[in-house]
């Protein structure tokens, strides 16, 4: 059986995927964790299954954790397949091609040696994404090379390095200054004086100049990121490559112990954790991550801990009921505490008694449907010929699920026994109203001098 073309596609047109009524990729976490996963260049991969209909599929398939287009990472292996020592062994050669050309040790040691050049020889390789010494100058000769790289330069790396923005891997859109500055004020009112960053970088950055400046700051923070371009910037007690949708320190022991002794600090006592994931990304795994994060806490305990670990995420991942029993999320823009449903939420977001929720998630008041027994969005009307809400000038007269072409709900499109002869008909249509075209581009010739 040949492996799925895009086999996370599926997940980003029609969300998160096993619900009930819906086709898509789940997520499945074995009962037997003795059994490792094979070995991307992401670290370990995760096992899915296909969902057709709220069923699951037989055969299941490991694919990378951290990509979900196969042209980032084409990792695809059946569950039960049998490698061979040969296929094994060139898997593991491409794996070790596609990681950093640097080791961690080797970053911190070229950052040593490059803050101690003068200002004229410390160049940094647009091209390349990387900080020169004088003896790759010569090698990136026909690059775009930016010199005089200050301290203050160093300092703010996001603003050097492009950002990686592919959605369906990095998404790597940045927080704005005053957003950092609003989060930096607001830790420091809190109390907190060790914040996590995993995948915010530019948090990291001003936390370390707020500590750095004339009016010092007493918070301290460490960046776990996926984008190991970082190591060229921080020594390693402030900077562990990491993947945040397998738990995967890429350094291996010594990155999880930084990590580990940076939470366990003070008797875990005064930490918070700050999320950004990308958008898009999987929910599940992620909270599988933090609650391998929050364990690593509570670890350091002397007693059993009965306090909630501190954690605030961004983007969508806090809005999903998936997530709500993992860990508590909020965001910048989340100021009001709901008692029944403990946990941030907006200002406009208003408890709904029926559903016994905040059921709002773009921070507007949603209202409840009586008829359909759900809050929906306030732009939103109860349809009676299609017996749900929607937005009043929808098209209700389709199939909403199954087949396009057909209507049936036991396939798609792609599987439907009618595609032959509806891609005739599309063709002939075309070639119709390309044959009129013409003809009113000749008529429209002919009639001019």
């Amino acid at each position: 059986m040949a492996a799925p073309r895009d086999w996370l596609g599926t997940v980003e047109a029609e969300g998160i995927a096993g619900r009930q009524g819906s086709s898509g990729v789940e997520v499945v976490f074995p009962s037997d964790p003795a059994t490792p996963a094979p070995l991307c260049p992401h670290g370990p991969t995760l096992l899915f299954v296909k969902v057709n209909q709220g069923k699951e599929e037989a055969r299941r398939f490991y694919a990378c954790s951290a990509c979900r287009d196969r042209k980032e990472c084409n990792f695809f292996q059946w569950e039960d397949e049998k490698l061979s020592g040969a296929r094994l062994a060139a898997r593991e050669a491409h794996n070790r091609k596609c990681q950093p050309p640097l080791s961690r040790t080797q970053c911190v040691e070229r950052y040593l040696k490059f803050i101690e050049l003068p200002l004229s020889q410390r160049k940094f390789c647009q091209r390349c994404q990387r900080l020169l010494l004088p003896n790759d100058w010569e090698k990136h000769q026909e690059h775009r090379v930016v010199g005089d790289i200050s301290i203050a330069q160093l300092k703010r790396p996001s603003q050097l390095l492009y950002p990686l923005e592919n959605k369906k891997t990095n998404a790597q859109y940045l927080f704005a200054d005053r957003s950092c500055q609003f989060l930096v004020d607001l830790l420091s009112t809190l109390g907190f004086t060790r914040v996590l960053c995993v995948g915010t970088p530019r948090l990291h950055e001003l936390i370390r100049l707020k500590s750095s400046g004339e009016k010092k700051s007493n918070i301290k923070s460490l960046l776990l990121d996926i984008d190991f371009r970082y190591s060229q910037f921080y020594m390693e007690d402030s900077f562990c490559h990491y993947n945040m949708f397998n738990h995967h320190f890429f350094d291996g022991k010594a990155a999880l112990e930084v990590c580990r002794t940076f939470l366990q600090e003070d008797k875990g006592e005064g930490v918070i954790m700050v999320t950004d994931p990308p958008f898009g990304g999987l929910v599940e795994p992620l909270a599988v991550t933090f609650k391998k994060l929050i364990a690593m806490w509570k670890e350091g305990q002397s007693q059993a801990v009965t306090k909630n670990y501190p954690c605030s995420g961004f983007s969508l991942i806090f809005l999903n009921p998936e997530s709500v029993s993992f860990f508590q999320a909020s965001a910048c823009w989340i100021t009001r505490f709901c008692a029944s449903c403990q946990r941030y939420i907006s200002l406009e977001n208003q408890h709904c008694e029926h559903c016994n929720s905040c059921t709002s998630k773009d921070g507007r008041k949603w209202n409840h449907c009586f008829l359909c027994k759900k809050c929906v969005k306030p732009s939103w009307i109860h349809c009676s010929i299609c017996s749900h809400c929607a937005l009043p000038d929808h098209s209700c007269g389709g199939p909403r699920d199954g087949c396009f072409i057909c209507g049936q709900l036991d396939h798609k499109r792609s599987t439907c026994p009618k595609i032959a002869t509806s891609k005739k008909v599309n063709k002939a249509v075309r070639k119709q109203k390309q044959r009129k075209s013409n003809k009113m581009k000749m008529g429209t010739t002919k009639g001019n001098p």
